[in-house]
């Protein structure tokens, strides 16, 4: 299959089975570069693992596309290919969902604090904030921080009965290949337009996010954590006398499953407590073992137990686990 027919059949694919129910725009955009030629001799110009529909769309409506009918959206594209061509090939999707922390605040409340956070796969680290979001969570507690409400407001759903605190964070590290700066505007404008349209509330919570953690960033490190010593060389900048505690929400599935074997052997050799958020099929580490057929949602994880079936983006937690609280 030549590159442009691959466009095509990865499109008509988006079109059909990713964007019907999350992006009526996008899957408008996908079903016509399924039919357009010319346009998929453009994108087939951008690197197979960089030419990914929502990271292409969000390019160009980054550069200045409108989010408008297919035609007007090709017409443009059209007239700035050579832009969006390079753009791409230097991008790769970023999905900084502050929601998450709604999540992963069920097993952060089982730890021992004060804690220190070094997320892998940070992006520009909305999620390492999770004492600094207020939750609103149907079925279980509202949770503000220490000095009040705060902009950011996370809604979420939760059933079971998971332990429900603010943690104590007294040191915030972030991991990415490509980091990016919550205060550079550019940055910004990226981050955005990988909003789908449609996604209500998204764009808000995200400009929120940026600017706490533009206020006070982490520490921001460029490097892959399936490297020998580049996790660890950030792990030991933690301050004494704290839990470290590493998360990986979402960021597994983005790494070849050799690269996740370096990774779970290096997380392995580190004291610190490991929170994930998996797809249950990615892996077979759980214990106890997970079942991909009937578990439901993605896995929220703490040092390979399972404790709760979540959404990806944190939208919902069903806790299976009982107290699970990590001893001293």
């Amino acid at each position: 299959m030549d590159a442009a027919a691959a466009v095509a059949e990865r499109y008509g694919r988006f079109a059909g089975q990713e964007a019907p129910g999350r992006s009526a725009l996008y899957a408008e955009w996908a079903r016509g570069v399924e039919a357009d030629p010319a346009v998929q001799a453009i994108l087939a110009r951008i690197p197979d693992t960089h030419r990914q529909p929502p990271l292409v769309f969000a390019v160009t409506r980054m550069l200045g596309a409108e989010e408008g009918p297919y035609g007007s959206w090709a017409e443009w594209l059209r007239a700035h290919a050579d832009a969006v061509v390079d753009e791409c090939s230097r991008r790769s999707v970023q999905t900084n969902e502050p929601l998450r922390c709604a999540a992963l605040l069920p097993a952060l409340s089982g730890i021992p604090g004060p804690l220190a956070l070094l997320e892998v796969g940070a992006s520009a680290g909305l999620c390492l904030y999770p004492d600094r979001y207020s939750y609103r969570y149907r079925g279980g507690p509202d949770l503000d921080p220490s000095d009040g409400a705060s902009r950011v407001v996370l809604e979420s759903s939760v059933t079971g009965n998971p332990p429900m605190r603010m943690p104590e964070v007294v040191w915030r590290a972030g991991l990415d290949l490509v980091p990016l700066d919550a205060a550079d505007p550019e940055d910004r404008r990226f981050l955005l337009s990988l909003v789908w349209p449609g996604e209500e509330g998204r764009v808000a919570r995200i400009e929120a996010a940026l600017d706490i953690v533009a206020a006070d960033p982490p520490l921001l490190m460029r490097g892959d954590a399936t490297d020998a010593g580049v996790l660890e060389s950030l792990a030991a900048q933690a301050p004494a006398g704290v839990t470290l505690v590493v998360t990986t929400p979402g960021v597994l599935p983005h790494i070849s499953r050799a690269g996740r074997e370096r990774l779970f052997a290096i997380l392995g050799g580190l004291d610190a407590v490991w929170v994930s958020i998996d797809p249950p099929g990615l892996h077979d580490r759980w214990q106890p073992p997970v079942d991909p057929a009937t578990w439901g949602g993605f896995v929220l994880g703490r040092d390979r137990v399972p404790l709760a079936a979540v959404d990806p983006l944190g939208a919902s937690v069903e806790w299976r686990a009982g107290s699970a609280v990590v001893p001293r």
